[in-house]
């Protein structure tokens, strides 16, 4: 069966073949070709490990086989509503309680050092009511970090402004009573003030 095209990242492209879903890193002909082979494989490897270990804290892809040599990730491919595309459609009761699910979510990785990297509703899928499937941790990294973990929060609260403007406050804040179950919380709210004072003051100048 054919493979067909899905979407294209600026790392790699995204290609379904029956009920898999294969992540393919890309050649960049600006990188020594030695160095973007090496990188590509790195990326390919540390995405996978992150999935691994997500896959057994929230609702994942997971990673069905790992291919280094092709730079190559295969995963099951999921059903579900795309909240980027989907999100603003909703009951904003429905809005919120999808947003309290992320943040819980969130808590989990970060309460086990795992930073996404890329929090926004384009990398996460809502299956059925109750689960919200996060995707794609091409930019993931371990960390233990309280600023790592605030800079991830800050990212999404900027894509809920950008993309699900008309009640972005009201779910933030259900992320944020989400996220309380985090061990650290606190802290790493208290770094978000700080970290979106600095992109304040940048923004003045």
């Amino acid at each position: 069966m054919p493979e067909k095209f899905l979407a294209r990242g600026a790392e790699a492209l995204i290609v379904t073949n029956k009920n898999k879903v294969i992540k393919r890193r890309v050649k960049k002909s600006y990188r020594l070709e030695k160095l973007d082979e090496r990188l590509r494989r790195q990326r390919t490897r540390t995405e996978a490990r992150l999935l691994e270990r997500a896959s057994k804290l929230i609702p994942t892809t997971g990673t069905v086989d790992v291919n280094e040599s092709k730079k190559e990730i295969s995963m099951d491919f999921l059903k579900g509503d795309k909240l980027s595309d989907n999100l603003n459609s909703y009951p904003l009761a429905k809005q919120k309680h999808v947003c309290l699910l992320i943040g819980k979510n969130i808590a989990k990785l970060h309460d086990a050092d795992i930073i996404h990297g890329d929090l926004t509703t384009s990398n996460m899928i809502l299956s059925g009511k109750e689960v919200v499937y996060f995707i794609d941790f091409g930019l993931g990294f371990i960390s233990k970090k309280i600023e790592d973990k605030a800079v991830d929060l800050h990212l999404l609260k900027q894509a809920l402004e950008a993309k699900h403007f008309t009640h972005w406050e009201t779910l933030f804040k259900e992320v944020i009573n989400g996220y309380s179950s985090s061990k650290d919380s606190k802290l790493v709210l208290k770094q978000l003030e700080k970290v979106e004072k600095r992109g304040r003051y940048k923004e003045q100048y």
